[in-house]
């Protein structure tokens, strides 16, 4: 699915939302790369699943002719800094739901890059008769599980010492999900 861009204005900093394109896949795939090396709150370490430009082009493009996919960049003076992603089903018992990712360069936390992602696709999805929104968050990532629950978002299971992280220590991860 497609949306028109969308300019912004947060603490001084100016940026656009717009619907992923295919030129922006090699960004995309550097723009990942940094990320995962950044915090511990995603899934990955850097270097890990890695998604090459190649990857990332076919990820748009489906995404793009999908009516249950939506894939969405910020993009701050031409450059790239946070993605999100819903990602629908095909299976008709699961065809009223998408899953919620997002990620953004530490350096752009606190302009409400993340709100401005995440409006957009709650909008989107609340737009599209998208029943159920799904994500899942680190229980020590405070700031994202608050603005998930800012949405609408509600804590729906715990899993308990789901992550391994770099202390040594396992912590659980927060299964949530806002129903429309």
């Amino acid at each position: 699915m497609y949306i028109d861009s969308l300019d912004f204005q947060r603490n001084g900093l100016r940026y656009i939302i717009r619907s992923a394109a295919e030129q922006d896949a090699a960004e995309l795939s550097g723009l990942r790369w940094q990320i995962d090396g950044e915090t511990e709150n995603l899934e990955r370490r850097q270097g890990e699943g890695v998604i090459d430009a190649q990857g990332f082009a076919g990820m748009i493009r489906e995404d793009t002719d999908a009516n249950r996919n939506l894939f969405l960049v910020a993009e701050v003076q031409g450059r790239l800094v946070g993605f999100a992603r819903c990602e629908g089903q095909t299976l008709s018992r699961n065809a009223h739901k998408v899953e919620f990712g997002i990620c953004i360069l530490q350096e752009f936390w606190g302009y409400g890059i993340g709100y401005s992602l995440l409006q957009q696709a709650t909008s989107w999805a609340d737009a599209n008769g998208v029943v159920k929104m799904s994500l899942t968050v680190l229980e020590t990532n405070r700031p994202a599980i608050s603005l998930y629950r800012k949405f609408g978002f509600e804590t729906e299971g715990i899993l308990k010492k789901d992550k391994l992280l770099a202390d040594g220590t396992y912590y659980s991860t927060l299964m949530m999900g806002r129903f429309n």
